[in-house]
Order: C-alpha cells, then structure tokens, then sequence
C-alpha cells in the first residue's frame, strides 16, 4: 500500500521543496497563535463593543529554528499576563505534530479532524471547531487564489503540456491528466497561467480548460505549442483562433519509432537539417527534401512526415528570436519532471482536490521564482505579432 505522506526529513532533502514546506510551516505557526490568543481573549481581534476577557497588546518577533530551517514569528502580546505558544517549548514534539498536517495539506489534504489533533498536540486549548475549520479554508484559499487570479494583457504564446497521475475514484484507482499552461506576454514575462484536471485528455475536456482561461482574461494568443493532441488542436481554433505547433522533439521521437535501431542515427540527421535552415520557405523545401528521400525505405515515416509538416514548422513564421523556445514544449521539461517527482512521492491520490493542492501549491512556488528572473523572452518581434499574421497562420489548423 502506497503511503499517503513522507516524513519531513525525507521531504528537506529534496531540496525545491524546503522554501515552500517553510512558508507553510509559518503560515499555519502563526494563524494557530492567532486563533489561540483570540480564544483567550474571547474576542476575535479588532472587534468592537464585545466583553473580553483579556486583549492584545501588539506582538514580539521570535525565530523558530526547525528542521526545515529558520521561520520567523510574530508572537502575539496580551495586556494582561503573558502569551507564549506551548509548541516552542517542547520544540521537537510540536514541530513533528505541525509538519504532519503541513504534509497532509501540501500532500494528501487537510481535515479539519487533522488539524484538531495538531492543536491538542501543540499544547493549544483556546481554538475551537469553527477556527480550526476557517484555518484548513485559509490554506487552500492560498492555492486557489492563484489558480483563479485574473489573467491580464496580451499571451501570444501558450505552452501546454499533460501529465498522468493516479487517483481513487469511486472504490477504484484510475489515471487521470493534470494539465499546465504556461504563457508570455508582450512583455516577454513567463508565467504559470492554469491548471486543470480530468479523466482524459479529449476535445471537450480541452475546450473547458481553454475557456476557463479565457474567462480570466486571456487574450492574444497565437501560438499554442503541445504535444500532439488532436482534441487540444480543434479545442484551439474554437477558442483562440491560434496557430498550433506541435512539439518539436516528441514528434522526432515519434519518427525516429518507424526506423530500426541501427539507421535511426541516420534518420534523425536528415530530420535535423530541417531545422537548421534559416527561413520558413528553406524549411518547408529542406522537410519535402528529406521526406523524399526516405520514401523508398521508410514509406511510413515519409508518410508521418507529410502529414505533419505544417504542424512542425509552424514555429518558423515567428521571430528567429523566439523560435528556439517555440519549438518544442522543452521549456516545461524541468517543471514537468518536478511535478512528476513529487507526484510519485504520493503514488495514489485520496482524491482530485488533493492533485490541486499538491501541484498547485509547485505551481505557485516556481511562478514566484520566474517573476524574480531577467525576462524570459526577448522583446524583439513580440511586438510585431499582428492579428493579420495571425489570421493567416491559422489558416493552417485542420478540424
């Protein structure tokens, strides 16, 4: 049986994941002092004309030295006698009891019975049912806050990749997509814009998640770059009107499938030079060159290679500066493989709201850290994307 959490140690070594294990470990520290002081006070804080028993007198800074490193603490003061959290005395004990139901909100889910017994664990007798609930809600706000913010000026472009993860599922264990998008804007700023989960990656499952982005602002959109997805293609002409570029190393992966073991060298060395051309119409030229010339011996792979040409290249109409990032869903490759890590950590999700939670709260944690780096995409030719270009690639996309 698959264990639904890991221990904090197991979680600190594996390093992207100590900052946000951190700021929740803060988060959660300081909302149960808050709503410890404001059971003693019997008042909630900065409520008017209600009979206290004690009130606030400011806070105190303290730093809490755990496991997961340094956490700074506001500890809350009181005008009659003196507040100190029991957790920061008996600090081992309390810190395993708070990391726990870190780990089930950052992991598996938090429940409000969870966090009950947190409470008792950490020596805190003034929080009652109802915050003990308003604080399980304040830790997912975090998350959907961001997954659901407005999405504001032009995206030109969107990566959009998919992943499977397992969940159960009404008594049984099925696999199902999470799916990632990730734009920049006219300001050559990338960002993680949505997230999605569902039971397969089909058309109407596509045109939801399109939609849903572009009822938070997104516009401009003219390339859309994925894997190959027949149902994300026809999702994007319905709702965008962009052109698609089908990722550029998963279809050579796929080529390379139709050669034997011992000519696939060969094979993606003619491939390559098509790539190695400087404008569209050479590449264009170069791909009928090549498709050409392994007809004789591989029909199939020229066959693949006719079909696919307008998809593959469609990266080739924008700014040479661009097309590098344009060309494949490489730019995810790093964020993919993170979520993948610490999906298998889970092994099986309790249920779909905990595969948000989990990748919701990386997705978060890697946007903050883009919006800190230099610009992602040069500026030159962002600019001189227009609707006219645009209407004229997509004429590409086939329903």
């Amino acid at each position: 049986m698959t264990n639904p959490s890991i221990a904090l140690a197991e979680l600190v070594e594996k390093g992207g994941d100590v900052d946000l294990v951190r700021e929740m470990l803060q988060f959660v520290a300081q909302r149960m002092m808050e709503a410890d002081v404001e059971g003693r006070c019997g008042a909630p804080y900065g409520e008017r004309g209600i009979p206290r028993e004690n009130s606030r007198n400011g806070y105190r800074d303290r730093l809490w030295e755990t496991r997961a490193g340094a956490i700074d603490l506001r500890i809350p003061k009181l005008r009659k006698g003196s507040y100190f959290p029991a957790f920061l005395e008996p600090r081992r004990t309390a810190e395993k009891a708070l990391a726990a139901v870190i780990q089930e909100a950052y992991i598996q889910g938090v429940s409000t019975r969870s966090v009950d017994e947190l409470v008792k664990a950490m020596g805190m007798t003034g929080i009652s049912k109802s915050q003990v609930s308003r604080l399980c809600a304040e830790i997912d706000e975090r998350v959907n806050a961001f997954l659901n913010r407005p999405i504001e000026g032009d995206w030109p472009y969107l990566w959009i990749d998919a992943t499977y993860v397992k969940v159960r599922a009404s008594g049984r264990i099925v696999s199902v997509a999470v799916i990632i998008a990730v734009g920049v804007n006219t300001d050559g700023t990338r960002e993680l814009l949505g997230l999605a989960v569902g039971p397969s990656e089909a058309e109407p499952f596509w045109t939801e998640f399109l939609r849903s982005l572009s009822r938070r602002g997104l516009r401009g959109v003219k390339l859309v770059i994925s894997d190959s997805h027949v149902g994300l293609k026809a999702a994007i002409s319905k709702v965008f009107k962009a052109t698609w570029q089908r990722c550029r190393v998963h279809f050579v992966r796929n080529a390379l499938a139709y050669a034997g073991k011992g000519q696939r060298q060969m094979v993606l060395a003619l491939i390559n030079t098509v790539f190695a051309q400087e404008t569209a119409e050479a590449a264009h030229s170069q791909w009928r060159v090549v498709a050409d010339q392994l007809r004789e011996k591989f029909p199939k792979l020229s066959a693949m290679l006719d079909d696919a040409e307008n998809d593959v290249l469609a990266f080739m109409d924008f700014p040479k500066a661009h097309r590098k990032q344009l060309a494949s869903t490489n730019p995810l490759e790093r964020l993919n493989a993170e979520i993948k890590r610490r999906t298998d950590v889970v092994g099986i999700f309790p249920n779909e709201a905990s595969i948000v939670r989990l990748v919701g709260a990386l997705l978060l944690e890697q946007n903050d850290e883009w919006q800190l780096q230099r610009r992602y995409m040069q500026l030159e030719g962002l600019n001189a994307i227009s609707d006219n270009q645009a209407t004229r690639l997509s004429a590409v996309i086939t329903d």
